[in-house]
């Protein structure tokens, strides 16, 4: 079992792959698309959750995904199709981060799929390259909110604490118009539901020859993350706009 398969079978139960609820979502969205008809590219979309929402609130919106899980696409492709916006998502399997388009964005998108540039910096830096005049980035990434050990930072990377996170958005010029930061049960209940709905899932397949890794992968995500990094992890979303424009 490759991690994809892995990570879809994890978010089962919770869609959006970010420790966020169906509210955050909701005010964030509202918060960033610019407008009606705009135009709105996910980088690293995974199922396509955040496009398939925007879709559905606004009629008018045209949006373009980005991600190399082929699993993740077909799904973002049923699920456009049975909400009937598959006529206004184009999706694209590919990297990410040499994606080009041959028109700019409205709305780019980056939440939970920082690591495929690099880091959260180099994200933005990516993100103002499909950006149209008086567009807006939507971009989620993990800070410390506590002093981490050597082991979290191995497991997790190389991240910032609340307030220099914030000092290396504006030092790459942008300035924040929105925003979100993780609740303790947003980020308790994500964690509960990707261990959980992949245990389920081993647990209702027993005869699978990846019963015993799924089930091992659930134990040792959920051992991670009690002993390691909760206390001292928190996710924050931003609703950005180019500081010089």
């Amino acid at each position: 079992m490759d991690r994809q398969q892995i990570s879809r079978l994890a978010h089962a139960d919770h869609p959006i792959a970010a420790p966020l609820d169906d509210d955050s979502v909701r005010r964030l969205l509202a918060r960033a698309v610019p407008g009606g008809g705009a135009r709105v590219l996910d980088l690293g979309c995974g199922g396509g959750e955040w496009l398939l929402r925007a879709l559905a609130e606004h009629p008018r919106l045209a949006a373009e995904g980005v991600d190399l899980s082929a699993g993740a696409l077909d799904h973002a492709r049923e699920a456009a199709a049975r909400l009937a916006v598959g006529d206004r998502l184009t999706l694209h399997r590919q990297d990410a981060a040499s994606f080009a388009a041959p028109h700019p964005f409205d709305l780019v998108l980056c939440v939970g799929s920082t690591h495929a540039f690099g880091g959260l910096t180099a994200t933005l830096a990516a993100a103002r390259a499909h950006l149209a005049p008086g567009g807006r980035v939507l971009v989620g990434d993990g800070f410390w909110d506590g002093e981490p050990s050597a082991e979290a930072v191995g497991m997790l990377g190389d991240l910032a604490d609340l307030p220099t996170t914030l000092e290396r958005v504006a030092a790459a010029g942008w300035t924040p118009v929105g925003g979100h930061i993780s609740t303790r049960r947003e980020l308790d209940d994500y964690e509960w539901s990707w261990t959980g709905a992949l245990a389920a899932w081993a647990l209702d397949h027993p005869t699978d020859p990846d019963r015993a890794q799924a089930l091992e992968t659930a134990t040792a995500h959920r051992d991670g993350w009690l002993r390691v990094y909760r206390d001292v992890l928190g996710f924050l979303c931003l609703v950005l706009r180019p500081t010089d424009a």
